[in-house]
């Protein structure tokens, strides 16, 4: 295997600055969760019947309750390590730090990988929901239909409900923000923002529709509904013949969560550890997302997705 390491004599010490968007799915994170067991939280629903109609005759109607404790597992477990040789770091003039390497691993894969599992786990639950998801050719969105599409996903099923709430948040493909931002309907302002919090990254714009939030996805190698996240050299990747790129995406950060469980960094300089000499850098995340039902009725219904119709590779 070739030595990747980029030497001072060639390389200026600085790295070059990665221009990645920053996590799109930053209001969707919660760390408040109260853990009963190894890798599982538990989630109570509770329902119950409405009134009847009351008799002077005395006797009131007796109504019924529903509570159940539904368990939620979370699956997604990831971890690496990097190993920098003592005389690598001296001869590259220290580019191939543990600080550096430690920059790009969170700046191009985890960061963006955290995106991909959340707009994956959320289209693919959205899929199974009658009401909920459709298809349309990515190319027959134009500037004059764009808006009364996006429209027309926020009013399917019942999110009307949590765009009553100002509760919902659409994501939509750069194309479409580009229509939108000639839809001659639309007259609202299209801003520049940053969406997360501190690091570096690329502004995304920004709209609204009706109050809901409407937010680009620029780095759209994130935005498919079906990911492999075992590729041979890690990461990960649209899953081959059977992922869809996803044209619209919404959903609510009141009832989709994204459950970080364990997010653990370890750093040991040389000597510290066994594996070699020189400084060694571990990183584990642990982590899932989970959309609930409502408490009204136990259902799922503030989610929505719209896939292009070709799958990858087809």
């Amino acid at each position: 295997m070739p030595n990747t390491v980029n030497y001072a004599e060639v390389w200026q010490p600085e790295l070059l600055e990665i221009m990645q968007q920053n996590t799109l799915c930053t209001p969707f994170i919660t760390p408040n969760v109260r853990w009963l067991d190894a890798k599982t939280f538990h989630f109570t629903q509770m329902s119950t019947s409405g009134y009847k109609n009351h008799s002077r005759n005395g006797g009131w109607n007796r109504g019924e309750f529903k509570q159940t404790d539904v368990p939620y597992t979370v699956t997604h477990d990831r971890d690496v390590e990097f190993l920098v040789d003592k005389a690598d770091v001296d001869e590259s003039n220290a580019t191939a730090s543990i600080q550096n390497i430690s920059k790009v691993f969170e700046q191009t894969q985890a960061a963006p990988e955290m995106d991909a599992l959340f707009f994956s786990k959320v289209a693919g639950k959205a899929a199974t929901l009658d009401g909920y998801h459709s298809s349309t050719d990515a190319s027959t969105y134009t500037k004059e239909n764009v808006f009364g599409k996006l429209k027309g996903f926020l009013a399917s099923g019942k999110l009307r409900r949590y765009k009553a709430k100002g509760a919902l948040i659409m994501y939509v493909t750069s194309a479409i923000m580009d229509l939108l931002e000639q839809a001659p309907e639309f007259t609202r302002t299209i801003e520049m923002t940053q969406v997360a919090d501190g690091g570096e990254g690329l502004e995304t714009r920004v709209t609204d529709i009706d109050g809901v939030p409407v937010m680009e996805v620029i780095d759209d190698e994130v935005f498919y509904d079906s990911f492999n996240f075992a590729p041979e050299n890690g990461g990960f990747e649209p899953t081959a013949s059977t992922a869809h790129k996803i044209n619209v995406l919404i959903a609510s950060p009141q009832t989709t969560k994204l459950v970080p469980k364990i997010s653990s960094i370890y750093y040991f300089n040389p000597g510290a550890h066994t594996q070699g000499d020189g400084y060694l850098y571990q990183n584990r995340a642990l982590s899932d997302v989970f959309t609930f039902p409502n408490g009204k009725d136990g259902k799922i219904d503030s989610i929505y997705v719209d896939v292009d119709t070709a799958a990858v590779g087809a």
